[in-house]
């Protein structure tokens, strides 16, 4: 089992920056990669950023290249989002994701576990 805690949420203003993080506990040698999904309401879940667990592979959405960095910390099992330049349509509830095997890294259904979430909301 892999436990997924996401913090770093909150208000921010439109042009404003946020980190998020995801800390894993349990099994995580057993992880293969982490993915941050977000969901706004009446809208399906949406890929946002991977990393593999070794930080060999990085995707991102189109919708935030150049503006999201995702990275990790091993030592601390701890994956980040760093956010830059927000705006309003980045106001969703963001989840961490952790899959244990190679698959579609933008299909939240190769994902095993999920966090609670995190709620990041853009002023504009």
């Amino acid at each position: 089992q892999v436990q997924l805690v996401e913090s770093g949420g909150g208000l921010v203003q439109a042009g404003g920056s946020l980190r998020l993080s995801c800390a894993a506990s349990g099994r995580t040698s057993s992880i293969y990669g982490t993915a941050w999904f977000r969901q706004a309401p009446d809208q399906d879940r949406e890929f946002v950023s991977h990393i593999t667990w070794a930080g060999t592979r990085i995707y991102y959405a189109d919708s935030v290249k150049g503006r999201f960095t995702i990275s990790r910390d091993n030592a601390k099992n701890t994956v980040y989002l760093q956010m830059n330049s927000l705006n309003a349509e980045d106001t969703a509830v963001y989840y961490c994701a952790a899959s244990l095997r190679f698959g579609r890294f933008n299909d939240p259904r190769e994902y095993n576990y999920w966090g609670q979430g995190t709620q990041v909301t853009v002023s504009s």
